[in-house]
């Protein structure tokens, strides 16, 4: 008998101030099988009050207060890797949590941001060339990969309100597009656009200038599939009504 899966990713920019915002009413209500948190910037102890009918992994940075990823399932994985000494990732920023399912491999991954000033676009660059890899490595061994996440890149024009001011902004660089670009040519499909070609589906806009209100966005958090796995996908979204960070959710139903 075959189950739909619901998986959530949402960046929450630091999950005891989503929590203070309704993070765990969200999710009562929501209902998904699996939430991937990224940027948790906390430790798995001061999550208050997360709920009681989920595992949850965490990868914690080293640096306190910084980084980190959280992945919430109802389903138990038959493995989970989230630190050095059982990953050939090393992780120390506290990046990715990988949870391998029967009929899937599910990557929750907070992808570097290149920086305004572009310092840290040489090590967003290494990290993506290296992810690409790694996940390459693990469908060579069969597994079906899905990851999620703060990918901190807009695709195309389309995935962004003001593309031709940001040409030289880290985010929507031709190199790090490019390597969107890559991760497509290697079989993984961006979901959403399997389902919705319009402008105006964002996930992140500033807090400045009230740009959420005016919907002058990004659209940087995405959910990849292993192209196997198209026909088992029912459903993908954004949730822009949905507030607490800077982000919003973005989510798939899958088959399985």
């Amino acid at each position: 008998m075959t189950k739909t899966i619901r998986i959530i990713s949402w960046n929450v920019n630091g999950i005891r101030a989503a929590v203070r915002k309704g993070l765990w009413e969200f999710a009562k209500k929501d209902k998904a099988d699996i939430y991937c948190f990224q940027e948790t910037r906390a430790k798995a102890e001061q999550a208050e009050g997360s709920p009681n009918d989920y595992f949850s992994y965490w990868n914690e940075a080293e640096k306190a207060g910084y980084s980190g990823v959280a992945t919430f399932t109802k389903l138990e994985p038959r493995m989970i890797i989230n630190d050095p000494e059982n990953s050939d990732f090393y992780d120390k920023e506290g990046r990715m949590v990988v949870t391998k399912f029967d009929n899937f491999t599910l990557l929750n991954v907070y992808f570097p941001n290149g920086k305004r000033d572009k310092g840290r676009l040489k090590y967003k660059l290494d990290f993506y060339e290296h992810f690409l890899k790694y996940i390459n490595e693990l469908r060579k061994n069969g597994e079906k990969i899905i990851f999620c996440g703060d990918v901190n890149t807009a695709h195309k024009e389309i995935d962004l309100a003001r593309p031709k001011d940001n040409v030289n902004t880290s985010g929507f660089l031709e190199i790090e597009r490019k390597w969107i670009d890559k991760v497509i040519k290697n079989g993984y499909l961006d979901s959403f656009r399997l389902f919705c070609k319009e402008a105006g589906q964002y996930s992140w806009w500033s807090q400045r200038s009230g740009a959420r209100g005016r919907n002058v966005g990004w659209r940087i958090d995405y959910f990849f599939i292993d192209k196997s796995l198209k026909n088992k996908i029912k459903k993908a979204f954004i949730m822009p009504e949905v507030l607490g960070s800077d982000h919003c959710p973005v989510g798939i139903e899958i088959r399985a």
